[in-house]
Order: structure tokens, then C-alpha cells, then sequence
């Protein structure tokens, strides 16, 4: 895994943080405050492509809808592909939630 690489007690701090929000409105409260737009603009892009990848869209129809590019489009597919699941398992949990 690529996040072993930082894994430790500061990166333990920032996932307790995020495990200890309690709804939509904690999370956006959050979020405000430690990243940037464009961080959590970039955050919500690859879980959209992610999920219109799964759904079998083509690169041009992810590309026009969510404006992500290729290479961010190649990159989440990969991850699909041969990551460690953490898409997959967001993804299923989504669907059971829909």
C-alpha cells in the first residue's frame, strides 16, 4: 500500500478525526476547515469517476460530466483495477445505502 508510507500518528490522528464526524454537516464543517476547495473538489471528483467507472461509462462520458481528466480517469481505473479496494468498498456501501 502507497499510504504505508505515511502511516503513523499523525496520519492515525487525522482518520480517528474523520471516523469521529457524525453526519453530512460535521463532515462539511470539517472539510472547510482543513482542505482547500480544490483539495476536496479534487477528493469528490475521483469517487464520481470512480463511480461512473464502475457503472461501465467511457472515459469521454466521465471526462465531459465530471471534467476529470484521462489521466485522473486512468489513474482511479487502475486503482479499481489493483488497488488495496478502498473504492470497492465505498462503492458497495453507497450502493447498499441507494
Amino acid at each position: 500500500m502507497q499510504i504505508d508510507k505515511l502511516r503513523g500518528k499523525q496520519l492515525d490522528q487525522l482518520f480517528d478525526a474523520i471516523l469521529s464526524l457524525e453526519d453530512r454537516e460535521e463532515c462539511y464543517r470539517f472539510f472547510d476547515d482543513i482542505a482547500t476547495m480544490n483539495e476536496i473538489q479534487s477528493l469528490a471528483q475521483r469517487l464520481q469517476v470512480a463511480k461512473m467507472l464502475d457503472e461501465g461509462r467511457t472515459y469521454t462520458a466521465i471526462a465531459e460530466e465530471s471534467s476529470a481528466s484521462t489521466t485522473t480517469i486512468s489513474r482511479v481505473k487502475r486503482c479499481l483495477a489493483y488497488g488495496t479496494d478502498g473504492y470497492r468498498l465505498v462503492l458497495d456501501r453507497l450502493k447498499e445505502k441507494e
